[in-house]
């Protein structure tokens, strides 16, 4: 027996009277019974349910008591049977219903078992269907079906049905046909217009315009229509599936199960997932990275290839090809019951599929596991639904990655402040090595040291020679010239006001410029610029106001004060600028030349500007990644240093031109020959030194420039000169080799060997110094990368 079903259960409001008639299929019958049809093969029994229907006249002339559909059920069955053959009642899924008000009375026997299986409690709803539409649907249908006005609002209609069978819900797309129904114009309809049309095609969801131009009941709707359902499950479980992998990863495999469970129609599915470091791209060395897997153990000495069979790790791992494993028993006779079966077994599960995804950078593998309690039902052919999922696991997986370098790099960022690219990839493993134990134990976890050790240093200057001098007699000259500016107001006042206290004032300016003028120590400018403040200018503000010629001196004298220092600030600015500009190219170049150095080997490098330049580089195997360390790359860099200060030396002299101050450097290189460690200084944002040991050289580093001849009171570094310090014999030898390849290119020129005054903690150095040849021509004579790789081939 059929059953009755309310698509739409609430008596909702509309522009139509619903009158059920099944005139169309009568005149039907009515053609196929005539005369002039008696060898038609439909004329008997035509003719015969022809008769039957005219006993029932209502039935043609239509009726709105919706209860005549179930007292007269057999009548109508009768009637619709030639549209719902026999042949197709276990493959259609299709009812005769009552437009809007949804009201089935006729279903084919699939529909009416989907209905069965959805359960007693269970009521039909279109999804996502507002009644205000149902309304304005019914609207749109009038303007199509009566006016002929062109109104696109066809959207699909979706049920979600559940099958108590299964326990999943099963989706549906619903296609309506309305070639049996009419449509008349009552009294209280008003017509509608071009100009109306076009008022509702501006104002969808203005309900009340709707209602104005099709009043509620206006409108007479005599027939019925047919419904077809398709069921759309597969289309909606890949559309939800690709929704969710759009989302973020919270919850990820439980979401996605939910998903999957659907797709494959198995209500206890289960799905794992696990991330990988692939960026060794060897399974040897591949680790873990995050662990919500079914099938991998949740240890810390995991191992993939002791853990997977050759098979699997091939065709997961190199191959990035999709897995089925139909019967984990049948699997585990033919592995000897390896790591994996034993962790499947462990799990209840009895067929997997393993897909595996490999992020675009080849940085991460993505595991992604789906499994079943029991075996074969997973296997290779429903394996091949996940053609159009994989995809969007790719597009998951790569934002997933590109997620997770960012989370990475913000944590460098907040942690490590910038980092040069050599050592990055430290940091980043460092990083990764923080979110797997945050992840893992949810506690309090430390970001861990990083530290470089077996790395060579070297150290380099270009100082500006005597710049604390010229610095001081900067200062001096304008201390200079504004305690003459204010002699100058205070005299002009004691010609215009007969005041001793001008004269005590004018005294007392007179002696600080005395001092001024013999030197400066230190506070010196401090103490002059409070006594201005303090006792002259009081009287300034007192003096401008006697007359114009006083108050153009005051004028005078504070427009020569820099505007924020209140300070004449003349010869200092001007050799700030001269230090500026010389720096700027100093540091300019070394820039430049290091990318080049860069291209020999990676190091760690990092410069300071000071008055001058300084830098540190380091190198070793341990400061990269992928690459083979050997001590030609130390030569290079060593021969490149001392290149580069010679081209310093040159830059420094042709910038002179440019300059108020004609600003020279002395530069220094410091050998160390002994590999260090250095940590990277979380306070301090900075890498030093680790280790007692390893002091001395900072130590070094920090005195050096102040070093002494032995026996005598020059200075070690010089402009002109390029002192190399060193304390090992050894590395004199291998400095002179280097200074006779530069001397054949006419760079440097006379070479000595100098014992140093011992410094504060520092004894037993000794230094080479060079004499540079300058190129006076002002054109390139930098030798070329190449030409110094050269030298060591």
């Amino acid at each position: 027996m059929n059953k009755k079903i309310l698509f739409n259960e609430q008596k909702s409001e509309l522009p139509l009277q619903l009158n059920v008639s099944f005139k169309k299929v009568y005149d039907l019958f009515v053609q196929f019974s005539s005369d002039d049809n008696k060898q038609h093969p439909f004329y008997t029994s035509a003719l015969t349910i022809k008769k039957e229907i005219e006993k029932y006249p209502f039935l043609v002339d239509g009726f709105s008591d919706f209860s005549l559909l179930k007292k007269h059920e057999d009548i109508i069955n009768l009637l619709l049977d030639p549209l719902f053959p026999e042949l197709l009642q276990t493959n259609e899924i299709k009812a005769a219903s009552i437009p809007f008000s949804f009201e089935s009375f006729k279903f084919t026997k699939r529909f009416q078992d989907i209905l069965n299986n959805a359960g007693d409690s269970y009521e039909f709803s279109i999804r996502n269907f507002p009644e205000d539409m149902f309304y304005i649907q019914a609207c749109s249908f009038i303007l199509n079906f009566y006016y002929g006005f062109k109104v696109d609002l066809k959207r699909p209609f979706y049920f979600d049905i559940p099958d108590t069978s299964t326990g999943l819900i099963k989706h549906y797309r619903v296609a309506f046909n309305g070639d049996f129904s009419d449509i008349t114009k009552t009294e209280n309809a008003p017509e509608i217009t071009q100009q109306d049309y076009h008022e509702l095609l501006n104002n969808f969801d203005n309900i009340a315009i709707w209602k104005e131009k099709f009043p509620p009941n206006s409108y007479i709707f005599k027939g019925f229509g047919i419904i077809n359902l398709f069921d759309v499950t597969a289309d909606e479980s890949i559309a939800g599936i690709r929704s969710e992998l759009l989302k973020p990863e919270n919850d990820f495999t439980t979401r996605i199960e939910k998903r999957l469970q659907d797709f494959f129609e198995i209500p206890d599915l289960r799905v794992g997932l696990s991330v990988y470091d692939f960026s060794q791209n060897s399974i040897e060395n591949i680790s873990i990275k995050k662990n919500e897997s079914l099938i991998i153990p949740k240890n810390d000495d995991f191992v993939c290839n002791n853990f997977f069979c050759d098979y699997i790790a091939k065709k997961a791992f190199l191959d990035n090809e999709t897995i089925a494993i139909s019967s984990v028993e049948k699997y585990g006779e033919n592995n000897h019951k390896n790591g994996l079966y034993q962790q499947l077994i462990k799990e209840n599960i009895g067929s997997i599929l393993i897909i595996p995804i490999l992020s675009s950078n080849k940085r991460d593998m993505v595991l992604i596991e789906i499994a079943s309690h029991r075996p074969y039902e997973l296997n290779s052919i429903n394996q091949h639904k996940l053609t159009d999922i994989i995809p969007a696991f790719q597009i998951a997986v790569e934002r997933s990655s590109a997620e997770f370098a960012n989370a990475l790099e913000a944590l460098i960022q907040e942690n490590y402040t910038s980092i040069h690219p050599t050592v990055k990839w430290r940091f980043l493993a460092a990083a990764e090595n923080y979110q797997k134990q945050l992840f893992k134990t949810k506690e309090d976890v430390k970001v861990e040291d990083i530290v470089f050790n077996e790395v060579y240093p070297l150290y380099g200057q270009s100082d500006i020679k005597g710049s604390s001098e010229a610095r001081n007699q900067a200062i001096q000259e304008d201390l200079t010239t504004q305690l003459n500016l204010a002699i100058s107001v205070l005299k002009q006042a004691c010609e215009t006001e007969k005041l001793p206290i001008y004269n005590e004032l004018m005294f007392r300016v007179d002696e600080y410029l005395s001092h001024v003028k013999l030197g400066l120590n230190a506070g010196d400018e401090i103490d002059i610029l409070s006594f201005l403040k303090r006792e002259i200018y009081p009287v300034f503000n007192h003096i401008q106001n006697i007359n114009s010629e006083l108050k153009k001196l005051v004028d005078v004298y504070m427009n020569r004060l820099d505007p924020k220092l209140q300070v004449v600030y003349e010869k200092r600015k001007a050799y700030e600028n001269s230090v500026t500009v010389l720096n700027n190219k100093l540091t300019g170049f070394i820039d430049k030349k290091q990318k080049e150095a860069q291209e020999m080997f990676p190091h760690y490098f990092e410069r300071y500007k000071t008055d001058g330049v300084e830098y540190n580089m380091y190198i070793g195997q341990s400061l990269v990644n992928n690459k083979k360390f050997n001590e030609l790359h130390l030569y290079n860099l060593k021969l490149w240093q001392l290149q580069l200060m010679y081209d310093l030396e040159n830059l420094a002299l042709n910038a002179t031109h440019e300059m108020e101050h004609q600003l020279r450097v002395a530069s220094l290189i410091l050998v160390h020959s002994n590999p260090l460690a250095i940590k990277y200084r979380m306070d301090e944002k900075k890498f030093d030194v680790d280790g007692a040991y390893n002091i001395r050289y900072e130590i070094i580093k920090k005195r050096i420039d102040k070093a002494h001849i032995r026996g005598t009171n020059e200075r070690l570094t010089v402009p002109g000169k390029i002192a190399i310090v060193y304390s090992q014999d050894k590395d004199a030898l291998e400095y002179v080799k280097y200074i006779k390849y530069l001397q054949s290119k006419n760079q440097l020129g006379t070479l000595e060997f100098l014992e140093l005054e011992d410094l504060q903690g520092v004894s037993g150095l000794k230094a080479l110094r060079v004499e540079v040849i300058y190129n006076q021509s002002n054109k390139d004579k930098t030798i070329t990368l190449d030409e110094l790789m050269s030298e060591f081939k």
